[in-house]
């Protein structure tokens, strides 16, 4: 486990370890529970340094009803906390009755998900966008203005058959329209991604990235995780 950098002015309390790395690797923890019954549990995340310590560590808030009935389309609340048990961010999304469709996404199915530090001051949102087919989200700050759009292959899938390359998200900055960071679902292994959805992401980013703009790409991560690859894999089950 990675100590504590301690206080820095201007940086979020918790998230003064986000201005030493430039990439972090979020791995879902299989629940065994799931895997034999195929309930859906409450998830939960190692997020690691590219040493493999971990440095956050992630779970779910939900509720029973709303995971077995709505699947990935639940509403939820992550907490990440440091290694001291310290919430750091909280990626809250509400419950809405539209599913998240991206041929109207711009309207009722943004499939909003907000971003907030210890304090609870909110940094930012993440949003679905209207596409026709590929994958595409739109992170905002604070004011709403949105900053950075990625967007994902047509068909983000994996499978033991040969196509086991790292599916990828470019984030593209909306000030100068270059690629400034990326996300990707990363194989996990045939017997791993057979048996569950429990996923493993990438993150990477500028080492010098504003941090609030660093946990909006965490966020990001969470949203892609539910919207793509645990949808997909709920639809194949």
């Amino acid at each position: 486990m990675v100590p504590h950098p301690g206080a820095m002015p201007g940086v979020p309390t918790g998230l003064e370890y986000l201005t030493q790395v430039d990439q972090l690797i979020c791995k879902q923890i299989v629940e065994l529970f799931e895997v034999m019954t195929g309930w859906e549990c409450k998830n939960k995340y190692r997020i690691l340094n590219s040493m493999n310590q971990q440095v956050y560590y992630a779970f779910e808030e939900s509720d029973l009803c709303n995971r077995i009935c709505c699947g990935p389309n639940r509403g939820f609340v992550i907490h990440i906390t440091d290694n001291y048990q310290q919430e750091v961010l909280r990626i809250e999304r509400p419950f809405l009755c539209c599913k998240g469709c991206c041929w109207c996404a711009d309207g009722c199915c943004q499939y909003p998900v907000y971003v907030k530090d210890r304090e609870g001051n909110y940094l930012g949102k993440v949003t679905l966008k209207t596409s026709k087919c590929s994958p595409h989200f739109g992170i905002h700050g604070p004011d709403d203005t949105l900053l950075y759009e990625i967007w994902g292959p047509c068909c983000p899938c994996q499978c033991v058959c040969g196509c086991t390359d790292d599916i990828k998200f470019p984030v593209r900055s909306l000030k100068d329209n270059d690629v400034v960071g990326n996300i990707s679902k990363i194989w996990a292994g045939a017997f791993r991604e057979m048996i569950t959805d429990a996923d493993t992401f990438g993150v990477t980013f500028p080492m010098n990235l504003d941090v609030k703009h660093k946990a909006l790409m965490i966020g990001a991560v969470f949203v892609i995780d539910f919207l793509v690859f645990e949808k997909q894999k709920n639809n194949n089950h």
